[in-house]
């Protein structure tokens, strides 16, 4: 025996403009996602300054060499700063210390990986 399926819920066939209340409302929610999901049209927009530059010809060894030094000295330096600060905000330094850290090991394993591909291989 076949069931018959049920009838779909009635609807409240007025709109949820009627009032100015519920429009507001509205639209203060759709601002509200907006600025929480959708990328803001000025970062898209922002060009970084080119006031500092990176020597076109730099090696990609050279680069990486700068760039493990830069993320150790700012890994102290937020080690540093965290010794000084009250827990709510020392929390947050130890968590940027942490990123600064991971994003050291990366480019040491870079370096790594690139002085093996540039040892010749022994016969």
């Amino acid at each position: 025996m076949k069931k018959p399926t049920p009838n779909p819920p009635e609807t409240n066939d007025t709109s949820p403009y009627e009032s100015i209340d519920s429009k507001k409302l509205h639209d203060a929610a759709e601002r509200a996602l907006d600025h929480y999901l959708k990328p803001s049209a000025a970062l898209k927009l922002h060009k970084p300054s080119t006031m500092f530059q990176v020597a076109p010809g730099m090696d990609n060894e050279s680069l990486l060499v700068h760039a493990c030094e830069s993320l150790a000295s700012a890994n102290i330096m937020t080690s540093d700063i965290a010794a000084y600060v009250d827990p709510p905000q020392r929390h947050t330094i130890l968590a940027i210390q942490q990123v600064i850290m991971l994003a050291e090991l990366a480019v040491n394993r870079v370096l790594d990986n690139v002085e093996i591909a540039q040892t010749p291989a022994h016969s």
